[in-house]
Order: C-alpha cells, then sequence, then structure tokens
C-alpha cells in the first residue's frame, strides 16, 4: 500500500472519532437564511451570533441537516474568482473557471479563508457582508465570527441550515447626472425706454 493510501485510510479512520469528538463538546452551528444570521451553540444554547450574507438567487445556499466536512484557514475557491489582466487590473469581479480568459489575462481565485466545508464545494468562511444574499453558496460571515467559528468548530460538527434568503436586490450604482446646458435669463424689459417718448410730448 501506497503512502498517499495510507494517509487517506487513516483520515477516514479518523473521522468518525472526530465527529464524536464534536458531538460531545455540544458544538453545533445553527445558519437562519430567513434572518441572515448564523448562531453558534454550545449545548443547544445560543453562545454567540452573526449577521451572514447566504447564496443569491440562482446560486442559493442548501438547506438541511449537514456536518463540518473539512477545515481549512487558507481556502481558495475551486469555481468563483475574478478576472485581471496583465497589470492586475480587474476585468470581471464575477468570473468563474468556465469562463474564457481574454489574451493576457487570468483567472484568481476568491480567497475564502476560515473556511469551514459542509456540503459539496458550500461553506462558512470569512467574507464581504452588503447586507443582503449575495454569495454564489456559501455563507459569508465578519473576520472576528469567522475566525471564532473556526476555532470553535471540529470536523463532523453539526450544521443546520434553514429557512429563506430574503429577495433583495442589490442596489443600483449611482451614476452622474447629464450634464445640462445653464438656462440663460431674460432680459427684463426696460419700462424706461417705452415711456421716454409720452414724456418727451408732454414737455414740447
Amino acid at each position: 500500500m501506497g503512502a498517499y493510501k495510507k494517509c487517506m485510510l487513516a483520515v477516514l479512520l479518523l473521522l468518525p472519532l472526530m465527529a464524536l469528538e464534536a458531538v460531545d463538546k455540544g458544538v453545533s452551528i445553527d445558519v437562519d437564511l430567513t434572518q441572515q444570521k448564523a448562531f453558534l451553540l454550545l449545548d443547544g444554547k445560543i453562545a454567540y451570533e452573526t449577521p451572514v450574507s447566504s447564496g443569491r438567487p440562482g446560486h442559493l445556499t442548501p438547506t438541511g441537516d449537514f456536518t463540518v466536512l473539512e477545515k481549512d484557514p487558507n481556502h481558495f475557491s475551486s469555481l468563483y474568482g475574478k478576472m485581471v489582466d496583465a497589470d492586475g487590473k480587474v476585468l470581471d469581479w464575477n468570473a468563474d473557471v468556465d469562463m474564457p480568459v481574454p489574451k493576457g489575462a487570468k483567472f484568481v481565485a476568491a480567497p475564502m479563508q476560515y473556511f469551514l466545508r459542509f456540503d459539496g464545494a458550500n461553506g462558512l468562511h470569512m467574507g464581504i457582508l452588503p447586507g443582503y444574499a449575495a454569495s454564489h453558496g456559501c455563507v459569508r460571515l465578519p473576520k472576528g465570527k469567522a475566525i471564532l467559528f473556526f476555532d470553535t468548530a471540529s470536523v463532523g460538527t453539526p450544521v443546520h441550515v434553514h429557512g429563506t434568503a430574503p429577495k433583495v436586490e442589490p442596489p443600483q450604482r449611482a451614476t452622474r447626472p447629464a450634464s445640462v446646458a445653464p438656462t440663460v435669463s431674460p432680459t427684463p424689459d426696460d419700462h424706461r425706454m417705452k415711456w421716454f417718448p409720452f414724456i418727451k410730448r408732454l414737455h414740447s
């Protein structure tokens, strides 16, 4: 048996033990998509809570009962990121690995620090919270809470995801109003010129 197979066998044997350890610690994670919040529970009681940003329409976060499958403090997305040119200028902030790469450009995978995988490519991780569901399916947390959840959870920690993310349209970028030509004020009539002939006749 090769070294790689031995390593994988050891991991498979350890997974049930790690799951039991997580259950023994009484740690679990609850993600409420409706409230856009995540809760860290100890023995079934809320110990910490945090706002989150879950999957947007078309990339909804899966619901159900899961467990933490993997912990990776410096994870990078295998599917999503940005497209940048040779000078590092961002060409597309919402690129994916299936998009054609323009000549001279490259695909840069999105960082997902303090990643807790719970279903397929989906997990909890540090990310930007714009105030609405905006991810590709993962659950984004602010940095401090992402570290807290990561340090407290173990492989095997139960993760319960429920609810429905509110359908909130992202705000539109403000556009500069079209320039308007200045309005020229009309020149007021000089009433003195109109009365001058009449006054002249009175004095003649």
